[in-house]
């Protein structure tokens, strides 16, 4: 997992104080407004944050009226609230019920259950195909009445271009199943549709043995170099998990306590395409179907026979895991799927291109932003609150707005599918099941955008970046939805107060740790 720097965190907590005197003789509506102002002022202009580049904006979400904006027009990193801007642009372009195609079809003659070609397994980018939907594939191949294959079985990626990893991203990352490697031909370990990676398993044996480790899928696509053990009873599990650098060796290192819970990490493989080949070679075996030829790569032929075919959930379905997890490769993924589909090029220029195009027709200013990916990993991603509360308010007005609303998470309700990356944040407040927003998270980058609607019922759309921290700007993010939450037009509430805590620190997103 993700290695991080131990640095304290802020907490923000509102406390409740009288109305200043002063304000008696000011017309009620004009003091909540002022109250606002000076709450959401002290708030990210906490001592906390000094230093750090923080903007804000907030704006009616029927009208567009600006309610609030403190350097709203000032760009910083985005990190996942790029996903915003992806997945309205993937809707617009793409439809709510775009759905990926994953083929299986053969060339040749077939006479007697012998094919005299080759068979051709060609993905459109699928990221929610699982090792059981390959092997469903290769019972359609069987039920076809093939049983032996005198050519190859031909892997067709081709839908999508030969760059793996985006722009701006860390090498350091590379390994870890958020940074996963972009191929229209992958699959999936879990339900989470976590593409291009696989599971790894650790589970204790007797005390002083070798633990035991496992993958999901099974596969012998990758090599596992382990010497982790197993520990005392009750002793600490130390246990790491990493792949090596442009291989598919996957070390496991430390110790699991005997009788102790199995150890689950993630781990992104070294090109996907391969591994999905593996997979599927596998699976025709299992159902009896014999491959003389070997594997290869290639684009599937034009006259090509379809013997099988997997179709994916709709978008506005893959949207939940996308957003609510915060699934980065679900973003690229998309990202060139736009690209294919607007200019017939699978690449992330083409397909940023194409989603900057659109962004005007969403409220978004193109000239005013500058994307290099469409997940927020890139550290060369560049968007301004202003243009982040832009989409927000356009956005109510598209045919989409309902599945795109939906898929954002929801604060403090405990579901993963519903509460996402929000669900362990604001409880007890008046956000609470309130509050819908997309979060983001890189060190020193903080951002969370999306929409509350205030006590008196007034919808708001709100949009936060906070860069060069050297604290999480996150409780400051929750202090200022919750303000808004409790906001009452024509009464002045109470102040803002805003006290220090030490926490542990949190610098990617929740889901990306698979741990809260």
């Amino acid at each position: 997992m993700p290695r991080s720097r131990s640095f304290a965190l802020v907490l923000a907590a509102v406390a409740f104080v009288a109305t200043p005197a002063a304000d008696l003789v000011t017309p009620a509506s004009a003091r909540a407004d002022d109250a606002l102002t000076r709450d959401l002022d002290a708030i990210i202009g906490s001592t906390a944050l000094a230093g750090a580049d923080v903007g804000l904006v907030v704006r009616h979400a029927d009208t567009g009226a600006v309610v609030y904006s403190r350097d709203g027009d000032e760009r910083g990193q985005p990190a996942s609230n790029g996903k915003l801007i992806s997945s309205a642009a993937a809707l617009d372009v793409l439809g709510p019920d775009h759905r990926f195609r994953t083929t299986v079809a053969a060339t040749g003659g077939e006479r007697g259950g012998v094919l005299a070609g080759d068979l051709h397994l060609r993905g459109t980018g699928d990221p929610t195909m699982l090792a059981a939907d390959y092997d469903a594939l290769a019972a359609e191949v069987a039920r076809s009445g093939v049983r032996l294959v005198r050519g190859r079985l031909v892997a067709d990626d081709t839908w999508f271009d030969a760059v793996r990893l985006g722009t701006g991203w860390a090498w350091d990352d590379e390994p870890y199943y958020y940074n996963a490697q972009i191929s229209a031909l992958t699959v999936s370990p879990d339900t989470d549709y976590d593409a291009g990676s696989v599971i790894v398993r650790v589970a204790p044996g007797e005390a002083g043995r070798p633990a035991a480790v496992t993958t999901e899928p099974p596969t012998d696509y990758v090599t596992i170099a382990g010497t982790a053990v197993t520990g005392a009873p009750g002793s600490a599990s130390s246990v790491s998990v990493e792949r090596q650098h442009g291989t598919n060796v996957i070390t496991v290192r430390g110790s699991v306590p005997a009788g102790g819970a199995v150890v689950t990490e993630w781990s992104t493989v070294w090109e996907p395409t391969g591994l999905v080949t593996s997979l599927f070679h596998d699976a025709l075996a299992r159902h009896g179907v014999r491959v003389l030829g070997g594997t290869g790569v290639g684009a599937t032929p034009a006259d090509a026979r379809v013997l099988g075919e997997h179709r994916s959930m709709p978008l506005s379905q893959l949207l939940v895991p996308f957003m609510k997890l915060s699934n980065n490769m679900h973003a690229e993924i998309l990202v060139k799927t736009v690209g294919r589909a607007v200019s017939g090029e699978g690449s992330w220029d083409a397909g940023l291109r194409a989603m900057t195009a659109k962004l005007g027709e969403l409220g978004v200013d193109p000239a005013a932003l500058s994307l290099r990916d469409g997940s927020g990993l890139s550290r060369m991603d560049q968007v301004s609150p202003a243009q982040l509360a832009a989409l927000l308010v356009a956005a109510k007005r598209e045919p989409w707005f309902r599945p795109w609303y939906d898929s954002l998470p929801v604060a403090g309700n405990s579901d993963r599918m519903v509460g996402g990356t929000l669900r362990n944040r604001m409880r007890g407040t008046p956000a609470e099941g309130n509050v819908r927003a997309k979060t983001g998270s890189l060190t020193g980058v903080s951002a969370l955008s999306g929409y509350v609607s205030t006590a008196d019922g007034t919808p708001l759309v709100f949009a936060m970046i906070s860069n060069d921290t050297l604290t999480s700007a996150k409780p400051f993010e929750d202090a200022v939805a919750v303000r808004l939450a409790n906001h009452r037009e024509g009464s002045a509430p109470p102040a803002v107060r805003v006290a220090t805590e030490p926490l542990p620190d949190r610098q990617l997103e929740c889901s990306w740790t698979k741990s809260c």
